[in-house]
């Protein structure tokens, strides 16, 4: 497991490249991706790949790439706790870098929040994901932060063409930038985004920019990926 986060939290705008098999993971490294996330797009927001195909994937990346990280999803799990430690503890075993866990609709999230203190007291690094479409309560960065968990992702929740920017003004994410950013954590942007997005979301300076379907041929998410959006989205990244 990576062990120094400074690595990733203090280099300018990563690209990450969501992935679904080895062979997608070399197209995605050969095109310039800094960070390989493994997820099944047939199967939800945040769908999973089988831990042993996450497994096979995250082992190819350490050997092809030493340098570069992974993240895998654990699946549109619901916020149960119990359910939530099952998935990550069983994602634990691909040693992935980063665990990404979606913080979908619920009453209260501190109790799930807390229960799964203890795995990052043991050293797993917890990424939540939260939703653009959704209200979340005003200090749950902060309890996310208390809890041990190492960054903060925004995503979309719906894949139905709307974009993270349709949801939330270039201000209003600044603000929420700079909150996550001053506690220390990572900080991902993603939600159907496009080349044209880049040009808008690098200025706020996050962690990374996640694709799948603007990276995909047809703007697909369920499609190949296609080497040479990957390779547009790196180089205007790095402008």
């Amino acid at each position: 497991m990576l062990s120094n986060l400074g690595q990733i939290l203090h280099k300018p705008p990563q690209l990450l490249i969501s992935v679904t098999s080895v062979d997608e993971a070399k197209i995605a490294l050969d095109s310039g991706a800094d960070i390989i996330d493994l997820k099944n797009p047939h199967a939800g927001a945040l769908g999973a790949l089988p831990p042993n195909v996450v497994l096979e994937i995250a082992q190819f990346v350490k050997h092809y790439s030493p340098q570069t990280l992974t993240s895998a999803t654990i699946g549109d799990v619901p916020m149960h706790a119990h359910l939530l430690e099952t998935e990550i503890l069983a994602m634990a075993k691909s040693a992935v870098d980063f665990i990404k866990i979606g913080f979908f609709e619920m009453d209260d999230y501190q109790p799930c929040i807390n229960s799964l203190q203890h795995l990052t007291q043991n050293g797993l690094k917890l990424i939540a994901v939260l939703f653009a479409e959704y209200t979340y309560p005003e200090d749950i960065v902060l309890e996310l932060k208390r809890a041990g968990f190492v960054g903060v992702m925004l995503d979309t929740a719906y894949k139905n063409g709307r974009t993270l920017l349709d949801y939330h003004p270039i201000d209003a994410l600044q603000f929420f930038t700079q909150k996550v950013r001053d506690m220390g954590l990572l900080l991902g942007y993603a939600g159907s985004l496009k080349l044209q997005h880049i040009v808008d979301l690098k200025p706020l300076n996050p962690t990374y920019l996640g694709f799948r379907g603007g990276a995909c041929e047809s703007d697909l998410r369920t499609q190949q990926l296609n080497a040479e959006k990957i390779y547009m989205l790196k180089s205007t990244l790095a402008i």
